[in-house]
């Protein structure tokens, strides 16, 4: 078996749970790392974008990187996200999490703007001098910068990349990526992606869904990637009765819809800052219903 590194494994993209009057709750954020580590998960992705990043303060964004290291029991891994518009802001970020300890950074392209190869290798050239390992995030549909298979290569070639999580949702990339960098970990994207780039070859998940049903996801992650085809029967039976579930990571109202998820099954979700408002009755009504549906059939935990 490859040697386990801390980026492998189930890393949870962590909502951030905010109090009433929409300040940052470290008390419960802090409990959160804490729940997902009990609960089998290997590492958590902080100021992912399910973490609302964009809308902290910068005191605000450096104090939670410190909150989760500090909380995260012993081989329980860090993967700071440190997306920024410029390749210099992202560095500060990754000097940061070096300096409280986080174990890797989790880094997308550059995107004020379509930018090009040698600007994206650029970006990942210039954060790599804070000295962490950098997984990649390609996600072009928010971005608008993709993070083709040959670039992707380019980049872990020179050093600058560990690891992608790929957020297309298309496994067939995840061929093409790995016969032109075969020594890059892939790492899943897309929570309803997981059987088929676990298939793939993927060795870790950047995860939405762990927050409010870590048990049944961590479950399904090892199954889908164990490499023992018998497990893939266990497998299809527990994404057929969470597809409805994890389909909701890669909708606009992803983050509302796993903070309603949490609320629904008893953990702390609350509120999102603007401009995310809360939900219209009926996109919460099918959330709701799919929540309750895949916790009658035993995976609400």
């Amino acid at each position: 078996m490859a040697e386990k590194k801390p980026w492998h494994g189930v890393i949870v993209a962590s909502a951030l749970p905010f109090k009433d009057d929409l300040s940052v709750d470290y008390d419960k954020f802090a409990e959160h790392v804490q729940f997902l580590a009990d609960n089998g998960c290997d590492g958590i992705a902080p100021n992912g974008s399910l973490g609302e990043y964009q809308n902290l303060t910068p005191e605000e964004r450096a104090k939670v990187v410190e909150v989760a290291v500090d909380a995260a029991p012993e081989g329980f891994s860090v993967m700071a996200g440190v997306g920024a518009y410029g390749a210099m802001e992202s560095l500060r970020w990754a000097e940061q999490a070096a300096s409280v300890g986080a174990d890797c950074v989790m880094l997308l392209p550059p995107n004020t703007f379509r930018a090009g190869r040698e600007a994206v290798k650029h970006h990942y050239a210039t954060v790599a001098q804070a000295g962490l390992p950098i997984v990649g995030y390609n996600n072009p549909i928010d971005t608008k910068v993709d993070l083709v298979p040959d670039l992707i290569a380019e980049i872990h070639e020179a050093g600058h990349m560990v690891g992608v999580k790929e957020f297309t949702g298309d496994p067939r990339r995840i061929y093409e990526i790995q016969e032109l960098a075969p020594s890059i970990d892939i790492l899943i994207g897309t929570d309803d992606s997981v059987l088929e780039v676990g298939i793939a070859g993927a060795v870790g998940w950047v995860a939405g869904y762990p927050n409010a049903i870590p048990q049944a996801t961590v479950e399904l992650f090892k199954l889908s990637t164990s490499g023992n085809v018998a497990d893939l029967e266990r497998a299809k039976v527990i994404y057929r009765d969470l597809h409805s579930l994890l389909r909701w990571d890669t909708k606009t109202e992803f983050v509302e819809s796993i903070k309603l998820s949490m609320d629904e099954l008893g953990l702390y979700g609350g509120p999102c800052r603007p401009p995310r408002l809360p939900l219209a009755k009926e996109v919460a009504d099918k959330i709701i219903a799919d929540t309750r549906a895949a916790a009658a059939k035993g995976y609400g935990k």
